[in-house]
């Protein structure tokens, strides 16, 4: 399949930006196609149209699919997997920022406190307990308002992030 002009341009670009956020070129690119085509891909068909190894592309998959950002869906009378993903970006936004808390941020949080729980801690250098102390505090106020902005109807959620720094008034 021979992508137009503007659609290479975004999956290239979604796919440096992937790296930048500690995502696999390939994988990156695959989403940012079978999102901006928005309908289901096989693997031979997201295989010729990025130019990528068929191995690549099968590993790729797996990767989105563990990340349940790609989904297999089926075409009737073929045989083949198809693959999927959503087509709404407060969707996708959701799937990553819940995945990236749970693959990143949490293990963090538990490694703090199991640092502040261990003996040793206790005899640290009370500059050093003081940092950990609040990173950790800082880290989980941010997952708790996290998980309460993801809680909100997308609605709600795109008017709290339009009013920005104007909610600084509410709280004066």
């Amino acid at each position: 399949m021979k992508l137009n002009p503007t659609t290479e341009k975004f999956i290239l670009h979604w796919g440096e930006m992937g790296t930048k956020w500690g995502v696999n070129r390939t994988v990156s690119q695959i989403h940012a196609l079978l999102y901006i085509m928005g309908k289901p891909m096989n693997a031979d068909e997201i295989c010729e149209t990025l130019n990528v190894a068929r191995s690549n592309v099968s590993n790729s998959l797996k990767e989105l699919q563990n990340l349940q950002l790609v989904q297999i869906t089926h075409i009737l009378g073929d045989r083949r997997d198809y693959f999927t993903t959503s087509d709404d970006v407060w969707v996708l936004f959701r799937v990553i920022v819940e995945q990236r808390q749970r693959r990143e941020i949490e293990p963090t949080l538990q490694f703090l406190h199991q640092l502040m729980q261990e003996p040793e801690f206790a005899n640290e250098n009370g500059a050093v307990k003081k940092r950990i102390s609040q990173t950790h505090d800082f880290i989980n106020t941010l997952t708790s308002w996290t998980n309460e902005m993801l809680r909100l109807s997308t609605a709600t959620m795109t008017k709290v992030l339009k009013l920005g720094a104007s909610i600084q008034k509410l709280l004066r």
